[in-house]
C-alpha cells in the first residue's frame, strides 16, 4: 500500500526509512516509463516551486524544472544575483516570505544547516538540490541507476565511492547504501575518510538493513568485485584552486583508471559519476589544471579512456535526476 509522503522534506535522507526509499524507487520507475510511453498524467497543476541556486547547476536545476513542467506546475529561478537572500534577508525571512507564496521550495547551496533551515520556517516542502554534507537527489537517481544496470536485488549490488570520500557524494552514497541493504565501499585516504560520527549513524542503519560498509585506504581493496565504481570531482565549487596540488598528491593513487576498473574483476562492472567530470582538459579548468599538471591532461578524477567507454553509464544518472526529482515532487506534492 502507498503511503503519505505529502507536505514532506527531502533534506538528507536521514530521515527517510527503507521503505520510503523503495517508494521513491518504484514511483520513479513508473513516471520514467510514463513519459517514454507518452502516457504521463499531469498531478501538479497549479503548484508553483521555488528554486533557490546559490550554487551554479546544471543538471539540478534542469531536472527539477523539466520534472516540474512535466507534471504541469510552474518554478521560479532564484540567483544570488536576482534575489535579496544574504544581502538584505535573511535565510529565515526568506522562508517565511517564499512559504506563502510556493508550494514547495528547492535549494542549492553550501551549509545543510541553511537547507534545514528553510524547512524549518517555510511551512512548505523543501528539497535539498545540493549542499556541502548531502546529495539526496543525487542518491535516488544513482539507486535508479544501479538497478537498471544488473538484475541483482538491492541487498546484493556492490558499489565503491573513489576520491575525496569526506565530499557530499561520498556522503550520500554511503548513507543510501547502508539504508538499502547495499555492499558499501569508501576508497580515500585516510585524512579524506567520512567523518567519524557519519560512518558511525550509517553502521546503525547497516545493522538493521544488512548492509555491509567498508572504508579503506586502498583503492584495489575498495573496488574488488564491485558492480559499480562512483567517482566525482577532486576539488569542490568553493574551493580555491591553491587546493589543487596536494589534492592532487594525495588523490593520485585513486583516479579512475582502466587498470582500476580492471580490479573488480567483474567484467559488467561500470563506472558511475555525478558530472561535471574531469576528464580531459577541453574545459576551462580542465585546461588550467593541465597547464599545472601535465601528467592529467587525460583526465584527473577520472582518464579520458574510461569515460568515453562502456564502462561509464553517468549520462543515464544525469536523465535519472530527471525521473527521480519528478517522483519526489508528485510524492510530496500531488
Amino acid at each position: 500500500m502507498p503511503f503519505n509522503n505529502r507536505n514532506r522534506n527531502v533534506l538528507s535522507l536521514v530521515h527517510h526509512t527503507e521503505r520510503d526509499l523503495h517508494y521513491l524507487l518504484d514511483l520513479s520507475r513508473d513516471l520514467k516509463r510514463a513519459k517514454y510511453t507518452g502516457d504521463e498524467v499531469p498531478r501538479l497543476k497549479g503548484k508553483n516551486i521555488a528554486l533557490i541556486f546559490e550554487k551554479t547547476s546544471t543538471r539540478t536545476r534542469c531536472a527539477f524544472e523539466v520534472a516540474a513542467y512535466d507534471q504541469g506546475a510552474h518554478v521560479t529561478y532564484i540567483d544570488p544575483a536576482s534575489s535579496q537572500i544574504g544581502h538584505k534577508e535573511s535565510m529565515k525571512d526568506t522562508a517565511r516570505v517564499l512559504g506563502r507564496m510556493y508550494d514547495a521550495i528547492e535549494y542549492r547551496g553550501f551549509s545543510q544547516h541553511t537547507v534545514d533551515e528553510l524547512a524549518e520556517f517555510a511551512g512548505v516542502p523543501v528539497y535539498n538540490g545540493l549542499t556541502d554534507e548531502f546529495h539526496p537527489t543525487q542518491m535516488l537517481a544513482d539507486v535508479l541507476t544501479m538497478t537498471e544496470h544488473t538484475s541483482k536485488p538491492l541487498h546484493e549490488i556492490a558499489f565503491a565511492f573513489v576520491g575525496d570520500g569526506r565530499n557530499n557524494v561520498a556522503n550520500s552514497l554511503l548513507l543510501v547504501g547502508a539504508k538499502l541493504g547495499m555492499d558499501v565501499r569508501i576508497g580515500a585516504p585516510k585524512d579524506l575518510w567520512p567523518a567519524p560520527e557519519l560512518v558511525q549513524m550509517c553502521e546503525g542503519f547497516a545493522a538493521e538493513s544488512g548492509a555491509r560498509i567498508l572504508v579503506t585506504d586502498d583503492p584495489h581493496e575498495a573496488v574488488r568485485g564491485v558492480d559499480y565504481v562512483h567517482t566525482d570531482v577532486w576539488v569542490s565549487m568553493g574551493e580555491p584552486i591553491e587546493t589543487w596540488g596536494e589534492r592532487i598528491e594525495e588523490l593520485l593513487p585513486f583516479q579512475v583508471t582502466p587498470e582500476l576498473m580492471a580490479a573488480a574483476g567483474n567484467p559488467r562492472v561500470k563506472f558511475m559519476h555525478c558530472l561535471p567530470a574531469f576528464h580531459n582538459s577541453e574545459t576551462k579548468v580542465g585546461a588550467q589544471i593541465a597547464a599545472q599538471y601535465p601528467h592529467l591532461a587525460n583526465g584527473i578524477e577520472v582518464t579520458e579512456d574510461v569515460f568515453e567507454s562502456n564502462y561509464n553509464i553517468a549520462f543515464e544518472q544525469a536523465e535519472n535526476r530527471m525521473h527521480t526529482i519528478k517522483a519526489i515532487l508528485v510524492a510530496t506534492l500531488a
